[in-house]
């Protein structure tokens, strides 16, 4: 049941995802960060199968690091958008990779964004998006009480509505989210969400 969703305010993006690790009927982890930072002012937040959500971030991350070492200059939120929806597209004709993905970034010239590239390589530029189960009731949400320009605050609270309608209207909720932002300072964790905290192994 997961649920990645973000939305472009007023000089930033916030993405949240919620933070469950499962397999099947099992909850392995509480505390999986699906949000990776790709550098400074770059975020990218991904649902899908574990190990392809995995190694396909992790591929994109080391990528786009790659072009900066090699060029001394960042790619912008825009190209790697584009990079990483060529490389869905490539794989999408060998071996796909399950993963949805919501880009977030913020550039000089052009201030936020959010991209939204699917796992067959659909990239649209969004001002919300939201993908799995909880999107149902993220997306409707959004459309009701969403507008640009939100400052900070307003954009929690719709993330809070939006959390708070997953947990309460899915059969089986995740527990937990995490919320990150990304502005002119940076992309940076801004809060949690956790109602369960993973618990040590009990001593044998």
């Amino acid at each position: 049941m997961e649920c990645v969703f973000g939305l472009v305010g007023d000089g930033f993006v916030i993405v949240a995802s919620d933070t469950s690790a499962v397999n099947s009927i099992l909850v392995h982890k509480t505390n999986e960060d699906k949000i990776m930072k790709l550098d400074s002012h770059k975020f990218v937040a991904a649902s899908g199968e574990s190990g392809d959500r995995v190694q396909f971030t992790e591929y994109i991350q080391k990528n786009v690091a790659l072009y900066q070492f090699r060029n001394g200059i960042p790619l912008t939120t825009a190209a790697a958008a584009n990079f990483t929806r060529g490389e869905l597209a490539t794989a999408l004709r060998k071996n796909p990779y399950m993963v949805n993905i919501l880009l977030a970034g913020h550039d000089k010239e052009t201030g936020p964004s959010l991209y939204y590239i699917d796992y067959i390589a659909t990239l649209h530029k969004v001002d919300k998006g939201a993908f799995g189960y909880g999107s149902f009731f993220c997306l409707s949400l959004m459309d009701r009480h969403y507008h640009s320009g939100m400052s900070v605050e307003e954009a929690i609270e719709l993330v809070d509505k939006c959390i708070k309608e997953i947990q309460s209207r899915l059969v089986v909720a995740p527990p937990n989210f995490v919320i990150k932002i990304v502005d002119g300072d940076g992309a940076r964790e801004y809060a949690w969400r956790e109602s369960v905290k993973d618990t040590p192994n009990c001593p044998t």
